[in-house]
């Protein structure tokens, strides 16, 4: 499907620069979420993306494998940056419907939040850390 190497192409050299151009590739009731976001229209998914942007340096985004159902795409990514110092790599999944014009229609970003985000905080991470040990399986071996 040639929309979803465009699209995945766009995403991979997404910049602030590229922006204006967000509503070439997604429909005017675009959905996307992510596990901090739940917007709806091109105006808000591009706010997500300036936030992300003012927030993150040196961001790069890599898709690693792409399958296609359909209308739909399943997008298997490495997203990595430095936030307030710190360099970071999220490994996560999207779920991508096209519309008949071509254009995403819903763009569900999967990651593991907790285990790639929560837990590099300072005090959350502790907490979460403490959290996991306690549910955590026990060893069987």
């Amino acid at each position: 499907m040639k929309e979803a190497d465009a699209y995945r192409r766009y995403l991979e050299t997404l910049a602030p620069e590229t922006l204006p151009q967000l509503s070439q590739y997604v429909t005017p009731d675009v959905h996307f979420t992510d596990p901090f976001n739940d917007v709806r229209g091109p105006n808000a998914l591009r706010r997500v993306f300036e936030d992300m942007f003012d927030s993150v340096q040196d961001v790069v985004f890599r898709v690693d494998a792409l399958g296609l159902d359909g209308p739909v795409v399943l997008m298997s990514w490495q997203f990595s940056g430095v936030l307030r110092g710190r360099a970071f790599t999220l490994d996560g999944t999207s779920k991508i419907r096209f519309s008949e014009d071509g254009r995403v229609s819903e763009h569900f970003d999967h990651w593991d939040s907790a285990t790639q985000f929560y837990m590099h905080l300072p005090v959350i991470g502790s907490l979460l850390s403490f959290v996991r040990r306690r549910i955590a399986t026990p060893d069987q071996t």
